[in-house]
């Protein structure tokens, strides 16, 4: 039972923290800081003459920093099982199954390399280049970084359709300018796959202008092209514009369904105002949207009274603040 105990405890400060849960808090502020860190110092390693200079403060750096994401690993897989979103239940199968999640993923990446580093001969460059990845472990405590990977999620299937098209166009426009321009411009046309250099230019309407069509009917196919592309390559923007507004529309549903759910039952208590700035801050709702969707809620149900949890006394009546927070009036 301690066991369990301490894992459940080890499974929340190092989950994304809860209003109220000070330790975690802070627990997410120092590796939040840690990551941040190391991302500078990966930096700053690149610049020869910082390299060679500080090059031993900079290993010290990185083995402490290993050492501390290696503990992080290993607590996140041994407390997985209790996790609140119950999706790694199961003392075996539940940490297989959170071993290949996005997030631990990205958190063996960030200590693979130096591991990588002592028992092979790699490219410092290499490593580098792979321990800059730590950066991503930031999106676990990025709200709007949530939110863009379920847009990603979400619109899988209409993301693959829209770069399909896109690879056939791509495909089309290269055997197009190939067949116009290989007498005149071999060099540069002279086979489709190095005439698909000028079609991505094209398509994506870069336009680098190294590599440009000199015949009158290639010319105006390259326009042709330049035009069809303006409305191609902003199919995938308007798919993430249109993802990113729906998965807002959500969230911002979630927050009203579980304020009408605090109001109806004629009770908000301390414990309920805690649980909704928390699920505000968890779903990076601002707080004058937050206020706007209380004010709605009030509307539908009104003022609540708000009773102690202990003896049920009435103390006062809960509503929503002007900054979107819930206030209680003393009687």
């Amino acid at each position: 039972m301690q066991a369990a105990s301490a894992r459940q405890r080890i499974a929340r400060l190092l989950d994304i923290s809860v209003h109220g849960d000070y330790l975690s808090r802070v627990v997410d502020l120092c590796l939040i800081g840690l990551i941040s860190l190391n991302v500078g110092a990966i930096i700053l390693e690149s610049v020869p003459w910082i390299g060679v200079r500080y090059a031993a403060e900079l290993y010290v750096f990185e083995v402490f920093s290993v050492a501390v994401f290696s503990v992080e690993y290993v607590l996140r897989l041994w407390s997985a099982p209790d996790l609140e979103c119950g999706r790694f239940r199961g003392q075996f199968r539940g940490r297989l199954k959170y071993m290949f999640s996005p997030a631990a993923l990205i958190d063996l990446l960030a200590i693979l390399p130096f591991y990588l580093g002592i028992f092979f001969s790699l490219d410092l460059r290499f490593l580098r280049v792979v321990r800059l990845f730590r950066i991503f472990k930031l999106t676990r405590y990025s709200s709007t970084m949530g939110l863009i990977l379920n847009v990603f999620r979400e619109e899988a299937s209409a993301f693959v359709g829209a770069f399909f098209l896109l690879f056939v166009l791509l495909i089309l426009t290269a055997s197009g300018i190939h067949l116009i321009e290989n007498d005149v411009q071999p060099e540069v046309f002279g086979s489709i796959p190095a005439a698909m250099w000028w079609a991505m230019a094209t398509l994506t309407t870069v336009g680098y202008g190294d590599v440009t069509p000199i015949t009158p009917v290639g010319k105006l196919f390259g326009g042709c092209i330049t035009v069809i592309s303006i409305g191609m390559v902003a199919l995938p923007a308007g798919i993430l514009a249109s993802g990113f507004s729906e998965q807002l529309r959500q969230r911002r549903e979630q927050f009203s369904d579980r304020l009408d759910t605090a109001w109806e039952d004629g009770v908000v208590t301390s414990d309920e105002q805690r649980e909704l700035e928390g699920l505000r801050q968890e779903l990076g709702i601002d707080r004058h949207d937050a206020a706007q969707l209380l004010k709605a809620s009030r509307r539908r149900f009104g003022d609540q009274p708000f009773e102690c949890p202990h003896c049920h006394q009435v103390l006062g009546t809960v509503s929503a603040s002007s900054t979107g927070d819930i206030e209680i009036r003393p009687h």
